[in-house]
């Protein structure tokens, strides 16, 4: 078989304007388990829009966006859903800003020869493709971005921002998270960002600029993120999946603590995750046990026990319908950093 023979069936986005879910989450809520729980964590959802002083912070990890949910996502910050976001460097460059360059997702299958796959320089995520010629382009392109830039050390927020004006100019898709983002003021941090393609293009940056280059600041993401926290008189989160961007975000209460400010716990929680909790892993802990951390109250929480790209277009497709959003402004909490 030829790569052409692989990378020919597109993923497609999601579009959850081009459909009303507002009927099946209504029977949802009078329904059990996974059902329940959703329709729930729609109810909660729509809470936080309508809360005109709520800050709303998307975290996002996994590959939902690679399985169909980009659209979903720059959906959330075009209709101020979304206030601020806090995601893995895969998700932000290896899908939105890949896609937003004008390269795919390909449908494949998680049965495939990885060897042969990794012959025609295929990556696969379960069932779905990625070519690997496509992605070191978009990491050559990372490395153009921080070979414009001033050298010096720069928050995730600031480069991402650099890359979202890069899309102003060069998009091939329009819409993507990161272009949506930068035109809305909506901060978005990655504090793992080296731990994607952003990763191989700033280290070819740097290899070719020993002595004077830019580097990414984790820390001073922290910092930002809790400054924001300390500004938001209430937050509430959306979490997608679990890992760094979740426990980053919650702890943000605790770092204002430290530094002798006190606030209040993150006020609205909702989770969606396959993952187990018995292990302790930070994925799989619930939004109950991080109350215990003083990160987040309960009483507006909801887990949702499922794999997101089953429940996530009901959810949005819901609150899209509901148009509370349209009574929300843009809180636009990038210009406190300028």
């Amino acid at each position: 078989m030829k790569k052409s023979d692989f990378l020919k069936d597109k993923i497609r986005h999601i579009d959850i304007t081009s459909f009303d879910s507002t009927p099946i989450i209504n029977h949802m809520r009078d329904m059990s388990f996974t059902s329940r729980e959703t329709a729930q964590a729609a109810d909660i959802f729509e809470r936080m829009i309508r809360d005109r002083s709520a800050t709303n912070i998307l975290t996002i990890s996994g590959s939902t966006g690679a399985g169909g949910c980009l659209g979903i996502f720059s959906d959330m910050v075009k209709y101020k859903m979304i206030d601020v976001i806090v995601a893995t460097g895969a998700t932000i460059v290896d899908m939105d800003f890949f896609e937003a360059l004008g390269f795919f997702h390909y449908k494949g299958s998680q049965f495939a020869k990885d060897k042969e796959l990794r012959h025609h320089y295929i990556d696969r995520i379960y069932d779905t493709y990625i070519d690997e010629d496509e992605l070191q382009e978009c990491d050559n392109i990372i490395k153009e971005i921080a070979d414009s830039m001033k050298p010096g050390i720069y928050s995730s927020r600031q480069f991402i921002r650099e890359m979202g004006k890069y899309l102003t100019k060069h998009a091939v898709k329009k819409d993507s998270l990161v272009q949506v983002a930068y035109e809305k003021n909506v901060p978005i941090f990655c504090p793992a960002f080296s731990d994607s393609s952003a990763g191989f293009g700033l280290v070819k940056h740097q290899w070719g600029k020993p002595n004077k280059h830019v580097a990414i600041d984790s820390v001073r993401d922290f910092r930002e993120l809790t400054m924001i926290k300390m500004k938001a008189p209430v937050t509430g989160l959306f979490i997608i999946g679990g890992g760094v961007p979740k426990n980053f975000v919650q702890d943000t209460v605790v770092c204002a603590e430290v530094l002798g400010e006190f606030v209040p716990m993150h006020k609205y929680a909702i989770q969606i995750t396959v993952a187990d909790v018995r292990d302790g892993g930070c994925s799989g802990s619930t939004l109950k046990e991080a109350s215990s951390w003083g990160k987040v109250d309960t009483t507006f929480e909801q887990m949702v026990f499922a794999e997101a790209t089953s429940v996530l277009p009901l959810i949005i497709s819901y609150i899209y319908h509901k148009k509370s959003w349209e009574r929300r402004e843009y809180k636009e909490w990038n210009k406190i950093f300028e």
